[in-house]
């Protein structure tokens, strides 16, 4: 499978990354903004799965030029069977205290680049190709919501609706399009919101997950906000 898998570098990704890789005959593009931790990534997965291939590519969703990822895309893949947009900024702050510019971050970051990935990414897409968002319990409608994270917390909501509404569009192009909203797991998003909190999951329980999903939910779901927490938050 060709997979593009963003927010590669750390935590969630990472892991998700060497789920994917094990499984071997895939052929990931792993973009995030850390080289150094993208080359350690490469490395590892040269060195232990080598039935997969990984290359990575440095971008900032934030303030990257979208036509240098575009012709970087086309490089590496004519046709793309998984995308699995997993980068995300979290910012914590009282209501009061977020900025415009913090409100702008967070919202370029966990939206607005994920429908500038899907712009690019739809066209070589084919029937029986999957998007996966990752969202938030956060973002769900009902769910306990936490002092400090409105920003983010909104931002994950309009992810689900962005979910829920590509779905809708590429149903007759046989492109399955989910949203897993994640609970507590111990990376350091979670710690600097929840620094004294111990998640019951951890990142390569959860890449574990991630990864067994793109691969085979979409023969399941579509257009679904999957809740994964075994806890609150």
């Amino acid at each position: 499978m060709n997979i593009i898998l963003t927010g590669a570098s750390k935590g969630i990704g990472y892991e998700t990354a060497l789920q994917l890789a094990a499984r071997g005959g895939n052929s990931i593009l792993a973009i995030a903004r850390s080289e150094k931790q993208l080359k350690e990534l490469k490395n590892k997965v040269d060195a232990e799965f080598s039935q997969s291939h990984l290359d990575y590519f440095v971008f900032d969703f934030y303030k990257g030029d979208f036509n240098l990822l575009k012709k970087e895309i086309r490089k590496q893949f004519k046709t793309l069977d998984i995308l699995i947009n997993n980068a995300g900024f979290l910012i914590a702050k009282p209501f009061l205290e977020i900025s415009a510019d913090d409100f702008d971050q967070t919202f370029t970051i966990n939206i607005k680049s994920v429908f500038q990935l899907c712009q690019l990414a739809i066209p070589l897409m084919k029937k029986g190709s999957h998007i996966v968002n990752i969202s938030s319990m956060g973002g769900v409608q009902g769910s306990v919501k936490f002092s400090g994270l409105s920003a983010y917390s909104a931002s994950k909501g309009a992810l689900s609706v962005l979910t829920e509404s590509l779905a809708v569009e590429l149903n007759e192009k046989g492109i399955a399009v989910n949203a897993l909203a994640l609970g507590a797991v111990d990376t350091a998003m979670l710690r600097l919101a929840f620094p004294h909190f111990k998640a019951p999951l951890t990142a390569q329980e959860m890449g574990a997950y991630v990864a067994e999903f793109a691969t085979t939910g979409s023969s399941y779901f579509n257009g679904k906000i999957v809740p994964l927490s075994v806890s609150t938050p």
